[in-house]
């Protein structure tokens, strides 16, 4: 028996197993359901065909989960390949079909061939963990956007000059509306009684609030068609709203706690620009294991911030963003950059020579935050915090 290769193209109820040797030739086809007993009655029918196995499998997660852990457990080697890249490369095989057979044998195949896929390891607790809790709050902001975005259309149709002057992020006009909604109702507490009301409820700023509500109910006498029932859910939904503010604040505690416990948080959360949630989503997003990436560049290209060339023929030079990179990555590096320019001098001063040299503001954070990668990357190498400036290096 020689060297086989097993490739998964993995689903949320069943997997599809294909087996080939070092000639392409199937040696095993199989669906299977994502079950623990028939997951193992797999492996040993596979590693019975031969010494040394490789798999592949699409998913890094999700409905791959129970597989790829029991593949580990049983000291396996496991790559990942991306869907996307599997789609393209069944383009280059015979047949136009598509069936989960097909694609797990391209998958083995790829996997047989390539040289350039990263092997999975089990994860470490910390970062799985934070990989769950960024999810999960990125689905609640998401959420609160939502509810944000429907509190202001019904705002509109009830005291469209209120919902312009409110900020419905803020507690203080949040807790407004759950008593107060309509322009009659504003106008008949009145500016103090109205200020009283919301001191009693801990709002800040209480007396421009006020102001800001009645000087708005002042200015609208008209009773607009179906205002009382749109009162009530502006009340609902600012409700809702408030709920969620207060789920992402206490989501915002288990992360930090759990962040706090990985040993590279001192050294993430001391760059300018990174703080607690963004360090634990640059966790979630890279696995913590900078090995992985090889290089500071690899990072940049797998995070988008450093642009690809598209050279062809006698041009040469060609740089154009990239299509491919993890936008979760991306969206930490670039909203970091945006952080750090305004607390950090020296960033400050890259992104004004970048400006001035006729760079876009978009262009020139870009190239911000592909600078700090390199940064990053020997902080997180060295095992150090960031100083602003670098400790000299030892006499020989």
């Amino acid at each position: 028996m020689a060297a086989i290769w097993a490739g998964i193209d993995a689903g949320k109820t069943h997997h599809h197993c294909v087996v080939i040797d070092e000639s392409g030739r199937r040696l095993l086809s199989r669906r299977v359901a994502n079950d623990e007993p028939e997951i193992l009655e797999l492996l040993a029918d596979v590693l019975a065909l031969g010494d040394e196995v490789t798999w592949g499998i699409d998913l890094a997660d999700g409905g791959a989960a129970l597989a790829i852990a029991v593949l580990l457990n049983n000291d396996q080697l496991v790559h990942y390949i991306s869907g996307r890249a599997i789609h393209r490369a069944s383009e280059s095989y015979r047949g136009e079909g598509k069936t989960d057979a097909k694609d797990a044998a391209v998958i083995a195949d790829q996997v047989r061939i390539r040289r350039d896929l990263h092997p999975l390891h089990a994860g470490d607790a910390t970062v799985t963990d934070l990989k769950l809790l960024t999810g999960r709050r990125t689905d609640m902001v998401a959420d609160r956007t939502r509810t944000v975005n429907r509190l202001r259309a019904q705002l509109t149709s009830v005291l469209p000059g209120l919902e312009r002057a409110l900020d419905l992020t803020n507690t203080g006009p949040l807790t407004l509306l759950t008593g107060y909604q309509t322009p009659a109702a504003i106008r008949r507490i009145g500016a103090k009684r109205l200020q009283t009301w919301l001191r009693n409820r801990h709002v800040v700023r209480a007396d421009r609030l006020a102001e800001i509500a009645v000087q708005a109910a002042e200015r609208q006498h008209t009773s607009l068609p179906g205002e009382k029932l749109a009162a009530e859910l502006v009340h609902t939904l600012a409700r809702e709203v408030m709920s969620l503010n207060q789920q992402v604040a206490e989501l915002d505690k288990v992360i930090e706690t759990r962040f706090r416990q990985h040993h590279a948080f001192d050294v993430i959360t001391s760059m300018p620009g990174l703080g607690v949630i963004l360090g634990a989503e640059f966790l979630a997003a890279t696995g913590g294991d900078m090995t992985v990436f090889g290089t500071a560049d690899r990072l940049a290209g797998f995070g988008g911030v450093a642009p690809v060339p598209r050279d062809s023929g006698k041009i040469s030079g060609n740089l154009r963003r990239p299509r491919r990179y993890n936008r979760r990555l991306q969206r930490v590096f670039y909203i970091s950059a945006l952080f750090s320019i305004r607390h950090c001098d020296e960033s400050r001063r890259f992104y004004d020579r970048k400006r001035g040299e006729g760079k876009r503001h978009t262009q020139a954070v870009l190239a911000l935050a592909r600078r700090r990668v390199n940064v990053l990357w020997a902080l997180l190498r060295d095992g150090r915090r960031y100083e602003l400036t670098p400790p000299s290096p030892l006499a020989a």
